[in-house]
């Protein structure tokens, strides 16, 4: 089980990161994957948009692989156990365990004027979504191994307070080595949030690219050879490897060793394997945000699959807790 906000356009460090692995885990598990809308009211509480955000969301996961008929793919607001089972778990967390999450200080810092409850107890809903289904595998980043670890903990008071319901969900990769996609301008992994200039978004034109790349952050070049390369070049190497051929890895790595690297060159040809690379999926997007027949069925046909898993479980719930009268 494993869930995404619709707070903005997919990027390459989504893909690489998570969805890829999320095609893979399609053929051989029973994958629930969820818009996190709810999750996304805690910082976004205008929702003009976010219809419009929602299904941006689903088709660029259908675009990328995901198979509406082989995984449950669902809105989280659309799953009404999940506020049932957020509210029972709300009575088993203390305020002092979610005031330390690390999450909840990064957010009051970025948003010091709307310190909501929302915000607080944000790990209790996102547990909420994980043990609904009675998940044993979530795949995770390493920014949300405190969140499962808090999963876990509420899944295990509530089994030792009222009765064995929940498995002990467990961080999982699908025994992948787990992808970290560096940012263009070499001050870290890719981000939504952060400079726009620096993400490669799915939805990004071709010339869009070719501009974002040309602009990554480079030097006048290694002065010895098979010197170690600085951060920033690394990554642009990252990006190479991930969407080029071993051929072309493989003549700039020796350029760069052999000090006659020309990053013009080098990211021109970055630039033009990441359209070849982007460019089919944006266009496969755009075709599923046209059809809106055909999102309707997948949102409808998605809460209708999540729902059977959640009633079986609210079900073990209430009858375990003693609300049966």
């Amino acid at each position: 089980m494993s869930g995404i906000r619709p707070t903005g356009y997919l990027h390459l460090g989504n893909y690489f990161g998570a969805i890829r692995n999320y095609v893979r885990m399609q053929e051989d598990y029973d994958c629930f994957f969820m818009v996190a809308d709810l999750h996304s009211l805690t910082t976004h509480p205008d929702t003009k948009g976010l219809k419009q955000n929602v299904h941006r969301v689903l088709a660029e996961n259908i675009a990328c692989g995901l198979d509406p008929e082989k995984v449950t793919l669902y809105c989280q607001s659309h799953v009404f156990e999940t506020s049932e089972l957020y509210l029972y778990l709300n009575m088993l967390a203390y305020v002092g365990e979610l005031e330390k999450t690390v999450t909840f200080k990064d957010k009051i810092r970025q948003h010091p004027n709307n310190v909501n409850a929302g915000l607080l107890t944000y790990p209790v809903l996102q547990s909420a979504d994980i043990i609904l289904h009675r998940a044993k595998h979530v795949p995770v980043g390493k920014d949300q191994e405190q969140h499962l670890e808090m999963a876990r903990t509420f899944a295990n008071r509530f089994n030792h307070r009222y009765g064995e319901v929940f498995p002990e969900p467990k961080a999982f990769n699908n025994n992948e080595e787990l992808v970290k996609v560096p940012s263009l301008d070499g001050s870290g992994k890719m981000s939504k949030s952060e400079n726009q200039m620096s993400a490669l978004f799915l939805a990004d034109e071709d010339e869009v690219i070719r501009k974002k790349v040309m602009k990554a952050k480079t030097d006048a070049g290694p002065t010895e050879e098979n010197s170690k390369k600085p951060d920033y070049i690394e990554n642009i190497f990252t990006l190479l490897r991930l969407v080029s051929s071993a051929d072309v890895v493989k003549k700039f790595e020796q350029n760069y060793d052999q000090c006659n690297i020309r990053y013009g060159d080098l990211k021109k040809q970055l630039g033009e394997d990441m359209v070849a690379f982007i460019s089919p999926i944006r266009e496969k997007v755009d075709d599923i945000l046209n059809d809106q027949k055909y999102l309707n069925e997948v949102i409808i046909q998605g809460a209708e699959k999540a729902r059977v898993s959640a009633r079986a479980t609210m079900t073990l719930v209430r009858d375990v807790m003693g609300l049966r009268y």
